[in-house]
């Protein structure tokens, strides 16, 4: 761990979420429960966009026909107990709930017969974006790399095995900012299903095990501001994460 140190927390987390997908993929159980990387390698963070069709439209955005996505680097990572942190030169950012699939091993070209076989687990996570950037790089027709990816843009709560979650795509995310309701919704909404993304996503590139795929957000996506309290959670699964803004 000494060629980590200085980046703390979140690597630490990193390895941790290493060691319970290789051991609960080979059948051992394991007591770790915050996702993260792995400590030995940069794991892919790969967002679904627009999977919500409320979504798309409260920004007045068109309704993709397929999926699509973008990627966020591994500095994005925060968990509870550190803070959300606005980049410089924006005043807010707004949160997007989503449910996170965790990937247990390396899978190409799988079948959407087969998807569920390469899921280790789930997660709640917020997909925070700096939204006047993301405007602005929409206007101009560039990627969406720094209003997605800025540093602790991506919290994260704790890891859920596969096994103890009966039907991924029947639950319910919500996220209250200073205890107000701001987003409620079910994946069964979802424009395309975890089958679909998985299947989509690995005819492009490898998935590999440890990487998160962000499944998109229900409606209801608004700013925050520094000093907020973010909570998220999954309702059927009784897991929930708090994060401070600043």
């Amino acid at each position: 761990m000494a060629n980590f140190v200085r980046h703390g927390r979140k690597v630490r987390a990193r390895y941790q979420l290493h060691a319970f997908v290789r051991t609960h993929a080979h059948g051992v159980h394991h007591t770790h429960t915050h996702l993260a990387l792995c400590s030995d390698g940069a794991a892919q963070v790969v967002a679904i966009g627009r999977n919500y069709k409320l979504h798309a439209e409260e920004l007045q955005n068109p309704v993709p026909a397929e999926p699509f996505w973008f990627l966020k680097p591994p500095s994005a990572y925060v968990l509870p107990g550190s803070p959300i942190v606005i980049p410089d030169g924006v005043d807010s950012i707004h949160h997007e709930v989503e449910l996170g699939v965790i990937i247990s091993r390396q899978c190409k070209n799988v079948s959407e017969r087969q998807a569920f076989d390469n899921v280790a687990g789930y997660c709640v996570a917020l997909d925070m974006t700096a939204r006047c950037w993301q405007d602005k790089a929409k206007k101009k027709g560039l990627p969406w790399t720094a209003a997605k990816g800025f540093d602790t843009s991506l919290p994260v709560g704790s890891f859920i095995p596969a096994s103890l979650v009966r039907d991924p795509m029947a639950l319910t995310l919500w996220c209250r900012v200073n205890g107000e309701q701001r987003q409620r919704g079910t994946t069964a909404d979802m424009l395309f299903s975890i089958p679909q993304l998985i299947a989509r996503v690995s005819q492009i590139h490898t998935l590999e095990e440890g990487d998160l795929l962000l499944t998109g957000t229900p409606a209801g996506v608004g700013p925050v501001v520094s000093g907020d309290s973010i909570e998220i959670g999954i309702e059927e699964l009784k897991t929930s994460a708090t994060f401070r803004v600043q």
